[in-house]
């Protein structure tokens, strides 16, 4: 009998082991693939027993009920792994920057009753499968940017109480079912509702009386007669405030040169987020202590950059358009309307911007260690930055463009990633600079195409160069460019020292199809060993640098790639430019028989130019 007691307490001990062994792996998998820029998420490791003592997990007989990760700064995309926590009761994810689509999986959480994704950027439709979910009574789906019509299945969600999809791109009819639930709210979408129709939008959980009708109406009517007196008032004032003014001539030409500043700049405001500011220019001439010589950054093709602070204390970088630079001004209202729209950890911030007159200046976040060339084509600089940190740079630059091509509201592509455009914080945290060049597209647009070739050489993929067609896999071109720069410490542009091999890609590509990968790994990274972590960027830095655009990764792909040492990566074929020679001063020469010549002429810094067809 003891024997058989003791028996069936090992029994016991090892269906909890199991039980947590699958709900650990299932949140190790969501957490890989999330970023977790502050550290949320460190308690969940694969190696552990159980995940029921992990911060923001609720357990009850140890299985996991609850998951809360309110506005706790994660990006990334939901995994299909939730869907093995069975037990789920409540997922709380609002406030965040995930993104990607809604996984199927989730109608799988037969025991989910309430399932909060809002305020993230999920995109695409909502699944179907979520009908399945009978215990639901909270959805909330809320300022995203989902698309298509509300399911039909929705309507079979008998304990719903509460749904929220307002603030998304949804269109069509509305299920009845969901019309009757205690609290809805469907604005902001192009749905058949509205507050004049027989078919609200928004409903709550109360209606209003008679009585508090009545109180309203007369508050409307004396509302009404207060604006009409107040109108009447403001325009006799104007009037006189009009004749005081005639012949103030210089007075009304200043008024004319403010009103002409903001009808410029009048397109940027609309949709920009709401720490976007106007600055005066006294407050950035005073910030920069005029433009002294020693507050200079560098000088790009935009014009000069300098560094400022304003008298709180807030040190910021002054980007100020080079006086009559056409070029410059397309690409100052171009980053204005472009970079004000989007937010993420791995994208520089403006803060705002400054138009008067010839003046045009973009003012941003000032980031202390300058940019990434400044360290990793620096025999000194480059050895602070050991292997794991060179990752996190490119696992930080992927996300970033992970976030423009496909989690964005906008799908932009970017045109010009390369090392001096990548902006390093204090604790070298990445962020991608320098929108000039971007471009933006529908969600339904994948690809463009250009007389006009701008962008910097060396990072340019080659069907770009030659025929000036930009799409996602031209940024992704430009990205496996970088690794291998980061991996090596060496720039594709006037790498031409073994041999036959004129430029990095040519080289890589050689060793790499010897088995020789390592002899590519900077010196100060090797004196510690090659790791298989190396060569599996490599890999990835070959697959991204193809020479047919097609063969190239998505980004989605390549940060799956990054974060999972299980996903099998397939052999590169050969890449862009394979024989040619990469030069970054004044001999630019094409010797492949794959890029049809073009006629090059230098722009304001050595390596970024004007390529203009031949054809």
């Amino acid at each position: 009998m003891k024997l058989l007691a003791f028996g069936v307490v090992l029994l016991g001990c090892l269906r909890a082991f199991v039980t947590c062994d699958y709900q650990v792996a299932a949140l190790y998998e969501i957490r890989m693939h999330l970023n977790d820029y502050d550290g949320v998420l460190k308690d969940w490791k694969d190696n552990q027993i159980t995940p029921c003592n992990w911060e923001n997990v609720i357990c009850q007989e140890n299985k996991v009920i609850s998951i809360t990760l309110s506005s706790r700064g994660l990006a990334g995309v939901l995994s299909p792994s939730i869907a093995k926590l069975t037990t789920l009761q409540q997922l709380t994810l609002d406030g965040n920057t995930i993104g990607g689509g809604i996984p199927e999986a989730l109608g799988n959480l037969s025991s989910l009753t309430t399932l909060n994704l809002g305020r993230n950027i999920f995109s695409g439709s909502i699944p179907d499968s979520l009908g399945r979910l009978q215990k639901l009574k909270n959805l909330d789906l809320s300022e995203n940017v989902l698309t298509g019509e509300i399911p039909i299945s929705l309507s079979n969600l008998s304990s719903l109480n509460e749904i929220n999809l307002s603030g998304n791109s949804l269109k069509g009819e509305i299920p009845k079912r969901l019309l009757q639930v205690v609290q809805y709210n469907y604005t902001g979408n192009h749905l058949n509702c509205s507050r004049y129709s027989t078919t609200p939008c928004e409903r709550g959980t109360t209606k209003a009386g008679p009585k508090t009708k009545s109180i309203l109406w007369a508050f409307a009517v004396i509302s009404s007669l207060l604006a009409v007196i107040f109108c009447f008032l403001f325009c006799f004032g104007w009037i006189k405030f009009r004749k005081l003014r005639k012949g103030k001539s210089s007075l009304m030409d200043r008024s004319k040169g403010n009103a002409h500043r903001n009808e410029e700049i009048v397109w940027a405001i609309e949709g920009n987020n709401p720490e976007f500011t106007f600055f005066e220019f006294s407050e950035v001439l005073e910030a920069t202590n005029n433009f002294a010589v020693e507050n200079k950054l560098g000088q790009g093709g935009f014009g000069p950059v300098y560094k400022g602070q304003f008298p709180n204390g807030l040190d910021i970088a002054v980007k100020r358009l080079a006086s009559h630079s056409g070029q410059g001004l397309i690409e100052f209202k171009n980053e204005v309307q472009l970079i004000a729209k989007l937010q993420h950890k791995n994208l520089v911030r403006l803060l705002g911007c400054c138009s008067q007159g010839e003046e045009k200046m973009l003012i941003y976040e000032y980031l202390l260690n300058k940019s990434l060339d400044f360290f990793i084509f620096d025999e000194t600089r480059r050895t602070s930055l050991n292997w794991d940190k060179r990752l996190v740079i490119i696992e930080g630059i992927a996300q970033g463009l992970l976030y423009l091509h496909e989690l964005s509201r906008l799908r932009v592509i970017h045109r010009d990633v390369k090392a001096s455009n990548i902006l390093l914080d204090s604790k070298m945290n990445p962020k991608i600079s320098d929108f000039g060049l971007a471009k933006i597209f529908s969600s339904n647009d994948t690809e463009g195409n250009t007389k006009t070739v701008v962008g910097t050489y060396g990072y340019m993929a080659p069907e770009y160069a030659s025929e000036g067609l930009f799409s996602t896999k031209s940024d992704v071109f430009s990205f496996g460019v970088l690794i291998l720069e980061i991996i090596t410490g060496k720039r594709n542009s006037g790498f031409h020292k073994y041999g036959s091999f004129l430029n990095l890609l040519g080289y890589a590509w050689h060793v790499w199809e010897e088995r020789r990968w390592f002899v590519l790994v900077d010196a100060s990274l090797a004196a510690s060993g090659c790791t298989l972590e190396m060569m599996r960027c490599i890999n990835i830095a070959l697959l991204c640098v193809q020479e047919n655009a097609t063969d190239r990764p998505n980004m989605s792909d390549v940060v799956a790639m990054l974060s999972s040492k299980s996903v099998a990566l397939p052999e590169p074929k050969h890449p862009g430019y394979f024989h040619v020679r990469v030069a970054n001063e004044e001999a630019l020469q094409l010797q492949s028989h794959t890029v049809p010549m073009t006629r090059l002429s230098l722009d304001h810094t050595v390596d970024s130019f004007e390529l203009t067809s031949g054809r």
